[in-house]
């Protein structure tokens, strides 16, 4: 294992102090417990949306805290969920009045520990996303996994919250993008925790890992190595089957890298995935490359649709500005 650390034990701790010397005008990190807030806070009544999960998925969620996107974000150990207690206090730091709004990943130890934050804070709400249509349950799941597609509920829900949007419009309209979200990835290499010291699952040289989970998680099946456009099709194919996309409708295209492929492939896989959308007809009014929701050093890639109307357009252009995602005044 080569990794630019010093000790296992700090490596969580030490890049929460790194990243908040580089982003100190956008963000302040707690430390014990810890959590991620906004440096700059909006109006008292705004509802406060929070996400949270293990690291190791950089920059999800803490890169996603700023204005018209998260208020907060509660990270845990690599891979390891963070505690009802770092929610709690997340939430008591934020909250402003206007409600608290929790955004979930469909993994057990996320939903126990949030579900009993949200139990023990009054009028607290919870969207779960479940995007990944590769497979209907898996390690750690019950039901479908939540992945990049994440990230797209965090923009669009951060800019109604920021327009003015009340609490139970948020999580209605955080349900509907879940809801016509869906993503698939692709693993090359695995990933390697720090604190383990090997990568997580052996693959071989010529092999590739379809439909893998962002902690490394069997996919659909273990096949041989095929070119970016056999890859792109069937993971454009299977989401569009499992989200019923249709021919003419427009959509959102997000090519998010595992942590480990470097943008002159990921650009190459947006090109094919692409025109394998554009082959069945979908229309791609936005999309998004780069690396969003990671899995450590993983070499692969995933994609992501989402069916766009005109409220989603207008949300996902809003203004944002955080250390990962920025555009707009």
């Amino acid at each position: 294992m080569k990794k630019l650390i010093n000790k296992t034990d700090d490596v969580l701790r030490e890049s929460l102090l790194g990243f908040e010397a580089a982003h100190s005008d956008l963000v302040t990190v707690n430390l014990a417990p810890r959590f991620v807030a906004r440096r700059q806070r909006k109006d008292p009544g705004k509802p406060v949306l929070i996400s949270g999960g293990g690291a190791g998925h950089e920059p999800l969620h803490a890169g996603f805290v700023g204005h018209g996107m998260l208020d907060a974000a509660c990270p845990g150990e690599v891979f390891t969920s963070p505690t009802p207690d770092q929610m709690m206090a997340t939430a008591g730091a934020v909250d402003g009045g206007g409600g608290v709004l929790f955004i979930v990943k469909n993994y057990a130890g996320d939903l126990m520990n949030f579900e009993m934050a949200a139990e023990m804070i009054d009028g607290a709400e919870t969207i779960v996303t479940n995007d990944d249509v590769a497979v209907e349950d898996s390690t750690y799941t019950q039901g479908r996994r939540g992945v990049a597609g994440t990230v797209i509920v965090e923009k669009i829900v951060g800019a109604a919250s920021e327009a003015g949007a009340d609490l139970a419009s948020c999580k209605k309209l955080g349900e509907r993008v879940n809801a016509t979200t869906g993503s698939m990835g692709v693993a090359l290499t695995s990933g390697t925790v720090p604190a383990a010291g090997r990568p997580t699952f052996d693959i071989g040289e010529s092999e590739m890992e379809m439909g893998v989970g962002i902690h490394g998680e069997p996919g659909r099946r273990r096949v041989a190595l095929a070119s970016a456009d056999e890859i792109a099709a069937e993971m454009v194919g299977a989401i569009a089957e499992a989200k019923a996309l249709k021919s003419g409708e427009p959509c959102l295209l997000l090519l998010n890298g595992m942590g480990g492929t470097p943008l002159l492939e990921l650009y190459l896989m947006f090109h094919a995935a692409k025109r394998e959308c554009e082959a069945r007809g979908l229309r791609i009014e936005r999309s998004l490359v780069g690396n969003y929701c990671t899995s450590l050093d993983m070499a692969g890639c995933s994609i992501t649709l989402t069916r766009l109307d005109d409220e989603l357009v207008r949300l996902w252009d809003a203004p944002v500005h955080t250390a990962a995602l920025r555009w707009g005044n």
